[in-house]
């Protein structure tokens, strides 16, 4: 059985859903993914979790009143979700942007979290000097082309900056792509003025993650390329903490390609097993 709430917030309104029984665990969804982005996965989780999703603020039925968000408001939200749904700790799943903002709210908010999965973090901070910098010079081309033309004309060359083959993504059997949707459509809109600039722009100290109690367990895609810049940000987050980088089924958008095998996975890495490499 799945419950339904609006979270109020000073400047904004969450919708979120509460589905399973078990430890806490949430969900924050990559791109202009909503609650339900990972529908398929989350009945594979629910029989051992209570597992949270929610639409970020300015997607779908969550109300944005913000001039500007940062991915520290977007880590706000979240500990203020996990502090109305639950009175401990939850683990956490964060797939691309959400995983950017789960690191921010393992550094600012440690208290909230036990756990949390990385996958392939867009965190450019986390790269290099020489390579961040281009990884935001990438970004602004992609902001260009969406200033200029639209999110349709952005959508390419996004999904090759995240290693993602629209023609090409391997799904295991019986799986079916999100349809383009008018609701999604003015997601990906969203995503890109409002969420794609944060990322972009957003900074954390590696050291507070060095520091945090947060258990990070950085996570990539078997299939994503090793060369794209969401891959080489795990690849850096893993070495800033000394753990190992696991592998989930699918590419970037595993969590939706490949429910039933990255459930599993996110399942094992949640009882215990996450410093096995």
């Amino acid at each position: 059985m799945t419950s339904t709430g609006m979270l109020p917030l000073a400047d904004a309104e969450l919708y979120f859903e509460v589905r399973g029984a078990g430890p806490t665990l949430v969900i924050a969804q990559s791109g202009e993914g909503d609650a339900n982005r990972t529908e398929a996965l989350v009945q594979r989780l629910e029989p051992d979790f209570t597992v949270v999703t929610y639409d970020r603020r300015g997607l779908s039925r969550s109300v944005n009143h913000a001039s500007r968000v940062s991915i520290a408001t977007h880590a706000d939200d979240v500990a203020r979700l996990l502090e109305h749904v639950t009175d401990g700790p939850a683990a956490m799943l964060g797939c691309s942007i959400g995983a950017t903002i789960g690191l921010h709210l393992a550094a600012v908010a440690p208290s909230r979290l036990t756990t949390l999965i990385a996958h392939e973090p867009i965190s450019p901070w986390l790269l290099p000097a020489p390579a961040r910098a281009q990884q935001q010079e990438e970004i602004d081309e992609i902001l260009r082309i969406y200033h200029d033309h639209g999110w349709r004309a952005a959508l390419p060359p996004m999904m090759r900056a995240l290693g993602i083959d629209p023609t090409g993504q391997e799904r295991e059997p019986g799986v079916d792509l999100p349809p383009l949707t008018p609701a999604r459509a003015a997601n990906l809109d969203h995503l890109l003025s409002c969420d794609m600039p944060a990322a972009r722009d957003a900074d954390l100290d590696v050291e507070a993650l060095r520091r945090t109690p947060v258990q990070i367990v950085p996570a990539v895609g078997t299939s994503t390329p090793v060369q794209v810049f969401d891959y080489q940000c795990a690849v850096q987050l893993g070495t800033a903490l000394s753990v190992p980088v696991h592998r989930l089924p699918g590419g970037h958008n595993g969590s939706i390609t490949h429910p039933h095998g990255y459930g599993e996975e996110v399942r094992r890495l949640l009882n215990g097993d996450a410093h096995q490499s």
